[in-house]
């Protein structure tokens, strides 16, 4: 989640930085998760009742400087802790009840770096069609 000013084209995709914050905190939150920006964190976090966890500034791709994001810890869904310390844990994780798939990103081949945005895109645009039908599970390359 990423609170910004965003250019609406005449085909209505939205362009801009922010676009781009958002697509990236989408990628890095856990499943089902939510993750913020300090500009989204700033608007909501006196409004709601679940705590924050602070993620430090993170290198998101294509975006020239950090961002500083947070984690929102809904009630009964996501422990407080960080995650990252449990990444290596032998506990497994509940399967879904639906089929599932996983998309992964797209290798650029030919080394053009303008295709690597290309390619990024076209890879979030399967995860965000695909997770509208409601039936299937998918899991984002985060």
């Amino acid at each position: 989640m990423h609170l910004c000013d965003v250019v609406e084209e005449s085909d209505g995709d939205l362009m801009g930085d922010g676009v781009n914050i958002a697509s990236r905190l989408e990628s890095i939150a856990e499943p089902n998760g939510i993750c913020l920006s300090a500009a989204a964190y700033e608007q909501v976090r006196d409004k709601l009742k679940e705590e924050f966890v602070d993620l430090g500034e993170k290198e998101l791709k294509n975006i020239a400087r950090p961002v500083r994001t947070y984690r929102l810890c809904m009630r009964d869904t996501v422990p407080k802790t960080d995650l990252s310390a449990t990444a290596g844990s032998s506990e497994q994780l509940a399967l879904p009840d639906n089929p599932s798939i996983a998309v992964l990103p797209f290798q650029n081949m030919g080394g053009d770096p303008e295709q690597e945005y290309f390619a990024d895109g076209l890879a979030e645009d399967i995860i965000t069609r695909l997770s509208r039908l409601r039936w299937l599970f998918v899991s984002a390359r985060g």
